[in-house]
């Protein structure tokens, strides 16, 4: 796995910062969110602002909105849970849509024109759901993988932090049609992410439906921000083909997540709830998988026992995969997710009532940080 770098990135430091209001730098202070677990959880009203600043400073690196905007009168979304009301000239967080005239122009995302690109990934491959769900037994057959180029979240940790470069390209806009058509009798399953498939739902959802006509089965790995009701299609459509809904839980505690991804995670855990209520329906394969990053410093074993905590007061059998972290973007000063770390991760998830764990990305435990980036 190899880092990126791109131009306006703050070069990795050595070594971890200390914590701007408690001087602490254990565990682990990322320089980009200025603070440490501890003051966040205790001392938001102090420490969230610090790392919102951090936010708006990399989406204007990106030149996305430093904000959603909530212009009084504004032309509505409504794709996602920012709700933006765009202005004359305002461009919606996403990126992607743009008031002009006082119409409402989508640059991408609508079944006509969405902004990705794809490519087949050899099953099994490395996917959270890949050991509960039947892609694993499909050798000599491929995902269709669709990386979306929008997201709704602003990570500092994003692995995949490059989506935001497909904007600027034409070529990697293309329609429902002409990527469904890119199935063929090998293609055993779909994977909408990215970036991620919230802010383009109409375009996932049109390609979805041409691609479950084919047999294909249809699966989605997301924030979960999407508006309630593109939600209930997507599951729907992975409920009748097999598939599964994949939801990156990254945090619970509302302040660490907006302080990690500058965003709320209330409508996630809202929308995760809606999804596990269709599992009776289809308890096998697995509808609904969960997962983890666990961010050394910030997501530790007692972030991991309250999420967990939540997945089982729903459903305890729901498969929740914990995920080793490797150093990316704006945190690159952090080291990879230690074997103690994980280890007491997967104990709290249990201590919490789950009964099917795994620990993805084995392989990044302990490495030393240089070797990643």
């Amino acid at each position: 796995m190899v880092w990126k770098r791109s131009p306006g990135l703050p070069p990795a430091a050595e070594g971890s910062a200390a914590c701007r209001l408690c001087g602490r730098s254990a565990p682990p202070v990322a320089r980009a969110i200025g603070v440490c677990v501890r003051c966040i959880r205790e001392r938001p009203q102090e420490a969230v602002p610090l790392a919102q600043a951090t936010h708006r400073q990399v989406r204007r690196a990106f030149g996305l909105p430093e904000n959603a905007p909530q212009t009084p009168g504004g032309i509505r979304c409504g794709l996602c849970a920012w709700e933006c009301r765009l202005g004359e000239g305002e461009q919606g967080y996403c990126g992607l849509r743009i008031v002009r005239n006082g119409q409402l122009i989508h640059h991408a995302g609508t079944p006509e024109r969405g902004l990705l690109h794809w490519y087949r990934d050899p099953l099994p491959t490395n996917c959270v759901a890949d050991w509960v769900c039947e892609g694993h037994h499909a050798r000599g057959h491929h995902n269709l993988a669709v990386f979306y180029g929008s997201c709704t979240f602003n990570c500092l940790f994003c692995q995949n932090w490059h989506y935001r470069e497909l904007r600027a390209s034409e070529r990697a806009r293309i329609s429902a049609a002409e990527l469904a058509a890119a199935a063929n009798e090998r293609t055993f399953c779909v994977c909408f992410f990215g970036g991620d498939p919230s802010s383009q739902m109409p375009h996932a959802l049109a390609a979805a439906r041409l691609l479950a006509r084919k047999g294909v089965r249809v699966c989605w790995e997301t924030n979960g921000m999407m508006n309630p009701w593109l939600l209930d299609q997507a599951v729907r459509l992975s409920l009748e083909t097999g598939g599964c809904i994949k939801f990156d839980l990254k945090a619970f505690d509302e302040n660490l997540h907006i302080a990690l991804t500058g965003a709320s995670n209330r409508r996630t855990l809202e929308n995760f709830r809606q999804a596990a209520a269709m599992i009776p329906r289809r308890p096998h394969p697995p509808l609904v998988v969960a997962s983890t990053l666990l961010i050394p410093g910030y997501v530790d074993a007692e972030e991991v026992f309250r999420i967990a905590r939540f997945i089982a007061s729903i459903n305890p059998d729901i498969p929740y995969t914990l995920l080793a972290f490797a150093p990316h973007f704006w945190m690159a000063d952090l080291p990879c997710t230690s074997s103690a770390h994980a280890r007491e991760a997967l104990e709290a998830a249990r201590a919490a009532g789950l009964t099917r764990i795994r620990l993805g990305n084995a392989f990044l435990l302990d490495l030393p940080a240089s070797w990643v980036i």
